[in-house]
């Protein structure tokens, strides 16, 4: 009988075992084949949310945040490690094992805080975008804002190329903000003791309430929920062989992938908290959370107008990048819980509909400075929404029945079990603090 169900593409009907992998072959032709999703998952961790937090954590506090940065990043491998044997070795995205190893109350719960994140994820995106437009073509706030409504089209036509290519623009933007980003840190100059310096833990991070705040805003940014759903269906895109030998080398190429591209991610975030440190904190200025302020004294501190226009170049590339992952996120997310099918563009168009509305009224009732603080809001969200993804994914990894060969050795479960730990921890004291004072 023909299927009576809506001709909509889905990326599970389109995308799953697109990419062909060759059976046989040199050991790095075969890793080159498994080389992109893990840069579409690095995306997320330098989207304009992170910039926010970042260059408010480097111009209020130096470099000592660093060591945030920094043990997220390792987090954050450790995670998506365990993200990627999900998607290999079950077969299965965290949002589909939600809903088939879930109770079903709880299947919900975690659904709608998986929508949650996505939602703070494309409010920073539309904020980040506008400001980038305002900065390098003069474009009022607003406007800008409800510009970014236009990017459903960016993502139509990157449906139409093709996975593999989708990752090829993914990774040229990614190049982009590099060089933005090492041109400008080489104009800052910063002092290589300082940075060191900001490598170790301090103990205020703990006992300062404003430090922790901006910490777990530098926390959400980079450990990214939505990440964690992305991943684990990319991997999938690869046409593996069901033998388990082939799984176990898929899951070794695509956790190498996820290392290096992190790493990329990790490169670029420190580069933005130490490009603030070296040319607002040690200049005297130490509140500098908005993207406009950043930009307005950027050139002047440095020296060099450049500075100013590769800040809004890359800034323009996160908001695209992110708008093509962040996309590809939320309709996993909708069809792994519960299978509704939209097209990306509608769900697009959906989902920044609703980022739209608030960043607008932010914008209109508080003044353009008010959307800093609401950007960086957003990440502190998406870290007290983290828990949610990262306790099911440690629980589904380590189930034999789920996994079969390729379940999580212990010492990975353990150790991904004491970062959800910090995280919940930290979570706690971020939440005790905000009642309490």
């Amino acid at each position: 009988m023909a299927s009576t169900a809506p001709s909509i593409r889905s990326p599970s009907a389109e995308l799953r075992r697109s990419v062909v992998v060759p059976d046989g072959g040199r050991l790095f032709r075969r890793l080159f084949v498994f080389l992109g999703p893990g840069y579409l998952v690095a995306t997320g961790y330098m989207d304009p949310g992170n910039w926010a937090t970042a260059l408010a954590g480097g111009s209020k506090f130096g470099t000592a945040l660093l060591f945030v940065a920094v043990l997220s990043s390792l987090m954050a491998i450790v995670l998506q490690s365990l993200s990627a044997r999900l998607g290999v070795g079950a077969g299965l995205d965290l949002a589909q094992a939600c809903r088939a190893h879930a109770p079903y109350p709880v299947a919900v719960g975690l659904w709608l805080l998986a929508e949650a994140g996505i939602f703070a994820t494309d409010l920073a995106e539309v904020i980040g975008t506008a400001v980038g437009l305002q900065l390098l073509f003069g474009l009022p706030l607003a406007l800008g804002i409800v510009v970014t409504a236009l990017d459903a089209f960016l993502v139509l036509a990157m449906e139409r190329l093709g996975f593999r290519k989708i990752e090829l623009f993914v990774v040229a933007m990614l190049g982009l903000i590099g060089v933005c980003f090492a041109a400008q840190l080489a104009m800052a100059r910063p002092d290589l003791a300082e940075v060191a310096r900001g490598l170790a833990p301090t103990r205020r991070f703990v006992s300062d309430p404003d430090m922790l705040y901006l910490g777990l805003g530098i926390l959400g940014a980079t450990v990214m929920p939505h990440n964690l759903f992305l991943h684990s269906f990319v991997v999938q895109t690869r046409a593996v062989a069901a033998s388990t030998e082939k799984k176990r080398e898929a899951v070794r190429f695509a956790v190498i992938d996820s290392a290096l591209a992190l790493f990329f991610a990790l490169l670029v975030n420190g580069a933005i908290l130490v490009l603030a440190a070296a040319a607002f904190h040690a200049h005297g200025y130490t509140q500098v959370a908005e993207l406009g302020d950043a930009h307005r004294l950027i050139a002047p501190l440095l020296g060099e107008p450049l500075a100013a226009t590769l800040f809004a170049v890359a800034l323009i590339a996160c908001g695209l990048n992110s708008t093509v992952t962040a996309t590809l996120a939320g309709q996993i997310v909708m069809e792994g819980f519960i299978r509704l099918r939209l097209s990306p563009a509608v769900r697009r168009l959906v989902t920044r509909a609703i980022a739209i509305a608030p960043a607008i009224a932010v914008t209109l009732y508080a003044g353009e400075s008010a959307t800093a603080r609401l950007l960086v809001l957003s990440q502190v969200v998406l870290s007290l929404t983290l828990p949610f993804a990262v306790l099911p994914l440690v629980l589904f990894t380590a189930r034999r029945d789920i996994m079969g060969a390729l379940v999580a050795p212990r010492r990975t479960t353990a150790l991904a079990a004491a970062i959800a730990a910090l995280i919940v921890a930290l979570n706690g004291k971020l939440l005790w603090d905000a009642l309490v004072v």
